[in-house]
C-alpha cells in the first residue's frame, strides 16, 4: 500500500512590526550616518574690534591709525604701564539747531535729512521741553536734530572732519585748542555743513551750522589735547 503523506507542519507566522514603528527606528540610522558624514561646523568665536583685522574685516583708516601709531606714542608720552589706560575716542555727537523752524516745520526735516548723509546714520529729531511765547515757540515743536557717532561711523567721519572737511572751511586758520571742558571733552562749530563732499550746495535749501563734540577717555585736558594732536587735529599755536 502506499504510504500516506504526511501533512507538512505549518510554520508559525512571524510577527510583522508595525510600519511606523519600522520607519522611526531607520529614521535614527539615517541620522546617525549623515552626521556621522558631515563633520559638525565648529562655531566662530564672536571677535572684537581688534581682532577685526585678522578675520579679514574692514578697518577704518583712524583706528588703524590709532592702533598702530598713537597708543605706543601716547604710552611713551605718559608713562602708562598698561594699554589699557591710554585714552581713546569713544563718541562723536554732532548737533544741529534750526531756529528758522518755528516759521517753518519742514527746515527741521530738511535739516535732519543733511545730518543724516553728513553722519551715514539716522539722526533723532530734537522737540522742544516747554513753550516760550517770547521766541513764538511751542512745546513738542521740532527745532533740530542730532545723532551720535561709535565705533567703525565714528572713525570714518572722524576721517572725513579731517582731511576734507576742515580744509574747506572759508579763512580757516586752525582750531582753538582751549576748547576743552576739562575732563578730556572738546567742541568745535561748523558754520557751514555744506563743507561736507556729501551735501550738493545746490539743492541745498539753506546754510546750516553744526556742533561737533567729540568724547574722549582722557582724563585731564593735556591728554586729551595729546590724543587729538596725534589724530592730526590742526589747532592753532
Amino acid at each position: 500500500m502506499a504510504e500516506e503523506k504526511k501533512p507538512k507542519a505549518e510554520k508559525p507566522a512571524k510577527a510583522q512590526k508595525p510600519a511606523a514603528e519600522g520607519a522611526e527606528a531607520k529614521e535614527p540610522k539615517k541620522a546617525a550616518a549623515k552626521s556621522a558624514e558631515k563633520p559638525a561646523a565648529k562655531e566662530k568665536p564672536a571677535t572684537s574690534g581688534d581682532d577685526a583685522a585678522a578675520d579679514g574685516a574692514y578697518v577704518p583708516r583712524m583706528r588703524k591709525h590709532y592702533e598702530e601709531v598713537v597708543r605706543e606714542a601716547l604710552q611713551k608720552q605718559f608713562g602708562y604701564k598698561n594699554a589699557l589706560e591710554v585714552p581713546t575716542i569713544e563718541k562723536i555727537v554732532l548737533n544741529m539747531g534750526v531756529g528758522e523752524s518755528v516759521n517753518d516745520s519742514k527746515k527741521a526735516t530738511s535739516a535732519a535729512a543733511d545730518l543724516g548723509l553728513i553722519a551715514g546714520q539716522r539722526p533723532v529729531v530734537t522737540r522742544a521741553r516747554k513753550a516760550i511765547s517770547t521766541f513764538k515757540l511751542r512745546e513738542n515743536m521740532p527745532i533740530g536734530a542730532k545723532v551720535t557717532l561709535r565705533k567703525t561711523r565714528m572713525y570714518e567721519f572722524l576721517d572725513r572732519l579731517i582731511t576734507v572737511a576742515l580744509p574747506r572751511v572759508r579763512d580757516f586758520r586752525g582750531l582753538n585748542p582751549k576748547s576743552f571742558d576739562g575732563r578730556g571733552n572738546y567742541a568745535l562749530g561748523i558754520k557751514e555743513h555744506i563743507v561736507f563732499p556729501e551735501i550738493d550746495y545746490d539743492k541745498a535749501e539753506s546754510i546750516l551750522g553744526m556742533d561737533v563734540i567729540v568724547c574722549t577717555t582722557a582724563k585731564t585736558d593735556e591728554e586729551a589735547r595729546a590724543l587729538l594732536k596725534a589724530f592730526n587735529f590742526p589747532f592753532r599755536q
